[in-house]
This record gives C-alpha cells, structure tokens and sequence, in this order.
C-alpha cells in the first residue's frame, strides 16, 4: 500500500474496523488496534506457488511419480504429494520427516556399505 499516504491507510483501516460487527472488534482489540493490520496482500494460490528450483507443487509430484520405481499406488502419491506441499510451504513437521528420511537413508548406506 506505498501509494497511499498514511492519512489514507488510517482512515481505511478505521472503515474496516467500523465495519466490523463487536466480535470482530473485540478480536482486533485483544492483538492490538494499533499492531492490526486488515490491508495485508494475499498469498499466491497453492497451485502457482515454486520451490528453489523454480518448479510448482504439479510439476514436483509429476515429474517425481514418473522417475519413481514404486508400482505407483493412490496412497503412495498422496504420501508423496502431501511431503511435496510441506516441503515447498516450509511446514516444520514435514520438513522433520523430510529430514529424518535423509538422515535414515544415509545411515542405511552407510551401514549396509562398511
């Protein structure tokens, strides 16, 4: 909201809050008036979202399933569509499975190898 002068933005923000019915207000009340902020951009839509490679959650799974030596069960994708959505939207748990997974494989090939 940079094209806005400040004036602007607060008499906005003062709009939504008067709009608000009493539940709404007293929501905002307990964050904070002042740290409350009902202007804020949306988030991309999951489907246009990209990873560090530049590639959305569609092309990880399709490009992953096709490489994939497993016979390809719906429960197999799914597992493996939710791991991919985790990862790209950095959510702690699956980046622990994720982590534990690699950390499980190196030890097996580490152990199977000496």
């Amino acid at each position: 909201m940079e094209h806005f002068t400040d004036e602007q933005i607060a008499a906005k923000k003062k709009t939504i809050f008067d709009a608000m019915g009493k539940r709404g207000q007293k929501q905002v009340m307990k964050i904070g008036y002042d740290k409350w902020d009902p202007i804020q951009n949306p988030k991309d839509p999951i489907d246009i979202r990209k990873d560090k490679t530049n590639r959305t959650s569609q092309m990880l799974i399709r490009e992953f399933l096709q490489q994939s030596s497993h016979e390809g069960s719906n429960s197999f994708a799914q597992g493996a569509f939710e791991m991919c959505l985790g990862i790209i939207n950095e959510n702690e748990k699956i980046l622990g499975m994720f982590e534990f997974a690699k950390w499980y494989a190196n030890l097996v090939e580490n152990e199977i190898n000496s």
